[in-house]
C-alpha cells in the first residue's frame, strides 16, 4: 500500500531533509516501522518503549489516532499520515 508520512520541520533532519516520505503497511504502525527502516533516528525521535512518545500526534484524514485504534488503526492505500510534535510553551 502507499501512503504518505508528512513530516514536520522538527523530524526533517532525521529523515535527510523531507517534507514528506512514501510508506507501505495496513496500520499506522506498519506504515510507521516501514519509514523507520529507511530512516531509523525517526524511531528515537517518535517512540519511547515501543510506543509513540507522548507529545508525538500522528493524524489519518484529520483523526488523531490516540482516539481511534493508535498505532493498530487501519490505513487504506492512498491514506496520507501527518505527524504533529505537540507544542508547549508561554
Amino acid at each position: 500500500m502507499a501512503i504518505t508520512v508528512k513530516l514536520p520541520t522538527q523530524l526533517r533532519d532525521a529523515a535527510g531533509g523531507a517534507a514528506t516520505l512514501q510508506a507501505a503497511g495496513a496500520t499506522v504502525g506498519e506504515a510507521l516501522e516501514s519509514v523507520f527502516a529507511e530512516h531509523g533516528e525517526l524511531r528515537e525521535r517518535m517512540y519511547l518503549d515501543g510506543d509513540l512518545r507522548r507529545f508525538v500526534n500522528v493524524y489519518i484524514g484529520g483523526e488523531d489516532i490516540r482516539f481511534l485504534d493508535g498505532l493498530q488503526t487501519a490505513v487504506p492505500d492512498g491514506s496520507s499520515l501527518t505527524i504533529l510534535p505537540a507544542v508547549a510553551g508561554g
